[in-house]
């Protein structure tokens, strides 16, 4: 068995915060709300991969990201995918 790197968890657990962070800080409240409740709900179940995918996402503008979220405008390609997918399912279910 080899011994767990707490450096290693301890970094991932840093970066989590991070993100945390920044889901719940994007400028507008209808953001805030819903990346930061996606993140609160599910950062502590994402491996490197996912956390990857949800840093790139939270590079989106506000407006382009709601808009995207909302289905007011399409998914680009290079931000569909299962972490986008994860997202609007959660958006469409935030507010029933």
């Amino acid at each position: 068995m080899q011994p767990v790197n707490d450096n290693s968890a301890g970094a991932i657990d840093a970066r989590k915060r991070k993100l945390l962070f920044r889901a719940w800080h994007r400028g507008t409240k209808e953001m805030d709300l819903l990346l930061g409740g996606f993140a609160k709900e599910r950062l502590d179940g994402m491996d490197e991969a996912a956390l990857d995918a949800f840093e790139a996402l939270l590079h989106i503008p506000d407006q382009d990201f709601y808009n995207m979220l909302v289905k007011a405008d399409p998914i680009p390609d290079a931000y569909d995918g299962p972490m986008m997918r994860a997202l609007l399912d959660y958006a469409a279910h935030r507010f029933e």
